[in-house]
């Protein structure tokens, strides 16, 4: 069953932003609807880094911040690894494989060790 509250985010795919998108999309946001976010956040998950990038955001625009566009680029749930250019490893990027383990492999059997055949 859905949540209630989670509808009425500002931003409604809150619960699945890591912190460095919520980092990026929370500068576009108002004081009251960063107010907003803090509370959901203390009532359900109180994760203490997200707090803590509200808690500082609110401040911020207190002091007199101003909104911005924020980062529409910033890391999004719906974006998965292929939309972020997927894993660097390739086999041109990985290393020659070494010689066989001491104890053998299937089609190499092991070497024996000092005086024992």
């Amino acid at each position: 069953m859905a949540d209630a509250g989670r509808s009425g985010l500002p931003l409604p795919d809150y619960d699945h932003l890591p912190i460095g998108g919520l980092e990026a999309r929370v500068r576009s946001l108002t004081a009251e609807e960063v107010e907003e976010l803090l509370a959901y956040e203390r009532t359900h998950a109180d994760r203490l880094p997200a707090t803590e990038l509200l808690t500082a955001r609110l401040e911020q625009l207190k002091a007199g911040a101003e909104p911005t566009s924020g980062d529409p680029s910033a890391l999004r749930p719906e974006q998965g690894a292929a939309d972020r250019g997927g894993s660097p490893v390739s086999p041109a990027t990985s290393p020659q494989p070494a010689g066989p383990p001491p104890h053998g492999t299937p089609d190499q059997r092991g070497k024996p060790k000092g005086d024992r055949f």
